[in-house]
Protein backbone atom coordinates (compact mmCIF):
# COMPACT_ATOMS: atom_id res chain seq x y z
CA UNK A 1 0.00 0.00 0.00
CA UNK A 2 1.66 3.19 -1.32
CA UNK A 3 1.70 6.06 1.29
CA UNK A 4 2.63 9.63 1.83
CA UNK A 5 3.81 10.67 5.20
CA UNK A 6 2.65 14.98 5.32
CA UNK A 7 2.97 17.23 8.28
CA UNK A 8 1.18 20.65 9.07
CA UNK A 9 3.24 22.04 11.90
CA UNK A 10 4.85 18.92 13.14
CA UNK A 11 0.78 17.77 13.52
CA UNK A 12 1.65 14.98 10.90
CA UNK A 13 -0.33 12.29 9.39
CA UNK A 14 -0.18 9.26 7.25
CA UNK A 15 -2.56 10.11 3.52
CA UNK A 16 -3.40 7.39 1.28
CA UNK A 17 -5.18 8.07 -1.95
CA UNK A 18 -8.82 6.01 -1.64
CA UNK A 19 -9.76 7.49 -5.36
CA UNK A 20 -10.24 4.37 -6.50
CA UNK A 21 -10.16 1.82 -3.68
CA UNK A 22 -10.17 1.91 -0.03
CA UNK A 23 -8.18 -0.39 2.37
CA UNK A 24 -10.47 -2.21 4.86
CA UNK A 25 -10.70 -1.61 8.32
CA UNK A 26 -9.71 1.72 8.44
CA UNK A 27 -9.38 2.21 12.13
CA UNK A 28 -7.60 -0.69 12.46
CA UNK A 29 -5.07 0.40 9.56
CA UNK A 30 -4.97 3.92 11.66
CA UNK A 31 -3.72 2.51 14.35
CA UNK A 32 -0.86 0.32 12.73
CA UNK A 33 0.17 3.12 10.65
CA UNK A 34 0.46 5.37 13.54
CA UNK A 35 2.35 3.64 15.71
CA UNK A 36 5.76 5.16 15.98
CA UNK A 37 7.44 2.01 16.98
CA UNK A 38 5.93 -0.84 15.07
CA UNK A 39 4.68 1.50 12.18
CA UNK A 40 5.01 4.28 10.15
CA UNK A 41 4.37 6.63 13.02
CA UNK A 42 2.03 9.74 12.81
CA UNK A 43 -1.08 11.43 14.92
CA UNK A 44 -3.24 10.02 12.67
CA UNK A 45 -4.34 8.42 8.72
CA UNK A 46 -6.15 10.99 6.69
CA UNK A 47 -7.39 9.34 3.40
CA UNK A 48 -8.10 11.49 -0.15
CA UNK A 49 -11.64 10.10 -1.73
CA UNK A 50 -14.43 10.94 -4.27
CA UNK A 51 -16.88 12.98 -3.11
CA UNK A 52 -20.42 13.99 -4.38
CA UNK A 53 -20.38 17.61 -3.36
CA UNK A 54 -16.72 18.65 -3.67
CA UNK A 55 -13.56 18.26 -5.61
CA UNK A 56 -12.53 15.84 -2.85
CA UNK A 57 -13.76 13.83 0.17
CA UNK A 58 -11.71 13.97 3.55
CA UNK A 59 -12.06 10.80 6.56
CA UNK A 60 -9.24 11.26 8.75
CA UNK A 61 -8.79 8.73 11.55
CA UNK A 62 -6.85 9.76 15.25
CA UNK A 63 -3.81 7.52 16.21
CA UNK A 64 -6.62 5.26 18.22
CA UNK A 65 -8.57 4.88 15.60
CA UNK A 66 -11.33 6.77 15.79
CA UNK A 67 -12.86 8.93 12.98
CA UNK A 68 -12.59 12.56 13.74
CA UNK A 69 -14.86 15.53 12.17
CA UNK A 70 -12.25 17.46 11.28
CA UNK A 71 -8.92 18.55 11.10
CA UNK A 72 -7.05 21.58 10.17
CA UNK A 73 -3.35 21.43 9.47
CA UNK A 74 -4.75 17.65 7.59
CA UNK A 75 -6.85 19.69 5.37
CA UNK A 76 -4.39 22.13 4.59
CA UNK A 77 -1.64 19.00 3.70
CA UNK A 78 -4.85 17.30 1.60
CA UNK A 79 -4.89 20.60 -0.83
CA UNK A 80 -0.85 19.76 -1.10
CA UNK A 81 -1.73 16.34 -1.32
CA UNK A 82 -4.07 16.62 -4.52
CA UNK A 83 -2.65 19.41 -6.50
CA UNK A 84 0.85 17.95 -6.50
CA UNK A 85 0.26 14.64 -7.65
CA UNK A 86 -1.57 15.78 -10.35
CA UNK A 87 -5.17 14.88 -8.89
CA UNK A 88 -6.14 18.77 -9.51
CA UNK A 89 -4.64 21.56 -11.48
CA UNK A 90 -7.24 24.24 -9.62
CA UNK A 91 -6.03 26.37 -6.67
CA UNK A 92 -9.12 26.83 -5.22
CA UNK A 93 -10.49 23.31 -4.05
CA UNK A 94 -13.37 22.04 -2.00
CA UNK A 95 -12.84 19.43 -0.02
CA UNK A 96 -15.99 17.09 1.99
CA UNK A 97 -15.28 16.57 5.74
CA UNK A 98 -17.54 14.80 8.09
CA UNK A 99 -17.93 19.07 9.38
CA UNK A 100 -19.06 20.19 5.70
CA UNK A 101 -17.56 21.35 2.87
CA UNK A 102 -14.80 23.65 3.07
CA UNK A 103 -12.98 25.71 0.30
CA UNK A 104 -9.11 25.82 0.24
CA UNK A 105 -6.72 28.86 -1.56
CA UNK A 106 -3.57 27.11 -2.41
CA UNK A 107 -0.23 29.64 -2.02
CA UNK A 108 2.64 28.18 -4.95
CA UNK A 109 6.24 27.79 -4.71
CA UNK A 110 9.47 28.79 -6.64
CA UNK A 111 9.34 24.85 -7.65
CA UNK A 112 5.25 24.97 -8.91
CA UNK A 113 3.87 23.10 -5.67
CA UNK A 114 2.17 24.10 -2.91
CA UNK A 115 3.78 25.38 -0.06
CA UNK A 116 0.99 27.28 1.92
CA UNK A 117 -2.50 27.16 2.16
CA UNK A 118 -5.43 29.04 3.61
CA UNK A 119 -8.43 27.25 4.67
CA UNK A 120 -12.12 28.74 5.19
CA UNK A 121 -12.86 26.67 8.11
CA UNK A 122 -16.58 28.34 8.87
CA UNK A 123 -17.94 29.96 11.20
CA UNK A 124 -17.46 29.01 15.20
CA UNK A 125 -19.83 28.38 17.81
CA UNK A 126 -18.57 29.78 21.10
CA UNK A 127 -20.38 28.41 24.50
CA UNK A 128 -20.77 30.77 27.50
CA UNK A 129 -16.96 29.85 30.00
CA UNK A 130 -18.13 27.05 32.22
CA UNK A 131 -16.50 25.74 35.51
CA UNK A 132 -15.38 22.13 35.56
CA UNK A 133 -13.05 20.10 37.90
CA UNK A 134 -10.35 17.76 36.51
CA UNK A 135 -8.27 15.81 39.37
CA UNK A 136 -9.26 18.10 42.13
CA UNK A 137 -8.79 20.88 40.40
CA UNK A 138 -11.13 23.79 38.97
CA UNK A 139 -10.77 25.29 35.44
CA UNK A 140 -12.65 27.81 33.82
CA UNK A 141 -13.14 26.51 30.10
CA UNK A 142 -14.17 27.94 27.09
CA UNK A 143 -16.45 25.21 25.08
CA UNK A 144 -15.87 25.92 21.22
CA UNK A 145 -16.59 24.13 17.87
CA UNK A 146 -15.38 24.07 15.01
CA UNK A 147 -17.21 21.14 13.38
CA UNK A 148 -15.28 19.20 16.40
CA UNK A 149 -15.64 19.79 20.34
CA UNK A 150 -12.95 22.60 21.76
CA UNK A 151 -12.29 23.59 25.61
CA UNK A 152 -10.49 26.51 25.36
CA UNK A 153 -8.72 27.46 29.06
CA UNK A 154 -6.14 30.29 29.67
CA UNK A 155 -3.04 29.69 32.07
CA UNK A 156 0.01 31.17 32.92
CA UNK A 157 3.35 28.94 32.46
CA UNK A 158 1.93 26.44 30.02
CA UNK A 159 5.05 25.62 29.36
CA UNK A 160 5.32 23.54 32.36
CA UNK A 161 2.36 21.85 32.47
CA UNK A 162 2.47 17.84 32.11
CA UNK A 163 -0.20 17.12 29.68
CA UNK A 164 0.39 13.51 29.50
CA UNK A 165 -0.74 13.62 33.61
CA UNK A 166 -4.00 16.04 33.31
CA UNK A 167 -4.57 16.11 29.72
CA UNK A 168 -7.04 13.02 29.67
CA UNK A 169 -8.78 14.23 32.61
CA UNK A 170 -10.34 16.87 30.29
CA UNK A 171 -10.89 14.57 27.42
CA UNK A 172 -12.95 12.17 29.09
CA UNK A 173 -14.64 14.71 31.19
CA UNK A 174 -18.45 14.07 32.08
CA UNK A 175 -19.44 17.44 30.50
CA UNK A 176 -17.73 16.48 27.17
CA UNK A 177 -19.59 12.86 26.08
CA UNK A 178 -17.83 12.71 22.85
CA UNK A 179 -14.45 13.66 24.72
CA UNK A 180 -13.11 16.50 23.65
CA UNK A 181 -9.84 18.64 22.37
CA UNK A 182 -8.02 20.91 24.74
CA UNK A 183 -6.33 24.04 24.62
CA UNK A 184 -4.02 25.55 27.26
CA UNK A 185 -3.50 29.41 26.34
CA UNK A 186 -1.65 32.62 27.21
CA UNK A 187 -2.52 35.81 25.61
CA UNK A 188 0.99 37.57 24.66
CA UNK A 189 -1.26 40.28 23.42
CA UNK A 190 -4.04 41.35 21.44
CA UNK A 191 -2.27 39.99 18.58
CA UNK A 192 -0.45 36.98 19.68
CA UNK A 193 -1.55 34.20 21.21
CA UNK A 194 0.56 30.62 22.68
CA UNK A 195 -1.42 27.59 22.85
CA UNK A 196 -0.58 23.68 23.72
CA UNK A 197 -3.15 21.38 22.77
CA UNK A 198 -4.62 17.80 24.10
CA UNK A 199 -6.10 15.91 20.74
CA UNK A 200 -9.00 13.62 21.70
CA UNK A 201 -7.88 10.35 20.32
CA UNK A 202 -4.37 11.15 19.33
CA UNK A 203 -2.70 13.09 23.12
CA UNK A 204 -0.51 15.54 22.90
CA UNK A 205 0.16 17.36 19.42
CA UNK A 206 2.70 19.75 17.95
CA UNK A 207 0.08 21.31 16.48
CA UNK A 208 -3.87 21.53 16.44
CA UNK A 209 -5.54 23.72 13.10
CA UNK A 210 -9.23 23.84 14.42
CA UNK A 211 -7.52 23.82 17.77
CA UNK A 212 -6.30 27.46 16.60
CA UNK A 213 -8.89 28.87 15.13
CA UNK A 214 -11.07 28.18 18.68
CA UNK A 215 -8.26 29.83 20.49
CA UNK A 216 -9.02 32.62 18.58
CA UNK A 217 -12.62 32.65 18.55
CA UNK A 218 -12.64 32.11 22.50
CA UNK A 219 -10.12 34.83 23.58
CA UNK A 220 -11.63 37.63 20.83
CA UNK A 221 -15.10 36.78 21.69
CA UNK A 222 -13.58 37.61 25.56
CA UNK A 223 -12.56 40.92 24.27
CA UNK A 224 -8.63 39.51 24.81
CA UNK A 225 -7.65 39.47 21.36
CA UNK A 226 -8.32 41.22 18.25
CA UNK A 227 -9.45 39.00 15.64
CA UNK A 228 -6.55 38.50 13.43
CA UNK A 229 -4.28 36.97 15.48
CA UNK A 230 -0.74 34.61 15.22
CA UNK A 231 -1.16 31.68 16.99
CA UNK A 232 1.80 30.35 18.14
CA UNK A 233 2.01 26.37 18.87
CA UNK A 234 4.88 23.67 19.62
CA UNK A 235 5.42 22.87 15.79
CA UNK A 236 5.04 26.46 14.82
CA UNK A 237 2.85 29.69 14.04
CA UNK A 238 -0.32 29.87 12.58
CA UNK A 239 -1.89 33.04 11.07
CA UNK A 240 -5.90 32.77 12.17
CA UNK A 241 -8.72 35.61 10.64
CA UNK A 242 -12.33 35.89 12.16
CA UNK A 243 -14.33 37.64 9.40
CA UNK A 244 -16.50 40.23 10.42
CA UNK A 245 -18.33 40.01 6.84
CA UNK A 246 -19.26 36.45 6.36
CA UNK A 247 -18.59 35.13 9.97
CA UNK A 248 -15.94 32.33 9.09
CA UNK A 249 -12.83 31.91 10.38
CA UNK A 250 -9.70 31.68 7.54
CA UNK A 251 -6.58 29.47 8.80
CA UNK A 252 -3.48 30.11 6.77
CA UNK A 253 -0.40 27.81 7.19
CA UNK A 254 2.12 25.42 5.88
CA UNK A 255 1.67 22.40 4.34
CA UNK A 256 5.13 19.93 3.63
CA UNK A 257 5.51 16.25 2.42
CA UNK A 258 7.57 14.25 4.39
CA UNK A 259 8.29 11.06 2.70
CA UNK A 260 6.43 8.35 0.50
CA UNK A 261 6.56 4.40 0.68
CA UNK A 262 5.29 0.98 1.08
CA UNK A 263 3.32 0.20 3.91
CA UNK A 264 2.89 -3.83 4.08
CA UNK A 265 -0.72 -4.04 5.02
CA UNK A 266 -2.33 -7.44 5.58
CA UNK A 267 0.82 -8.81 6.46
CA UNK A 268 2.07 -9.87 10.24
CA UNK A 269 4.26 -6.85 10.09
Amino acid sequence: MRFTKMEGLGNDYVYLNCLERTPPDLPELARRVSDRHFGVGSDGLICVCPSEQADFRMRMFNADGSEGEMCGNGIRCVGKFVYDKGLTDKTTVSVETKAGVKVLELQLGADGLVSAVTVDMGAPAVEKPRDITVDGRSYTVTPVSMGNPHAVLYLEGIDGLDLPKIGPGFEHHPSFPNRTNTEFVEVTDRTHLRMRVWERGSGETLACGTGACAVLAATASAGRCERSAEVALLGGVLRIRWDEADGHIYMTGPAVTVFEGDYPYGSDQ
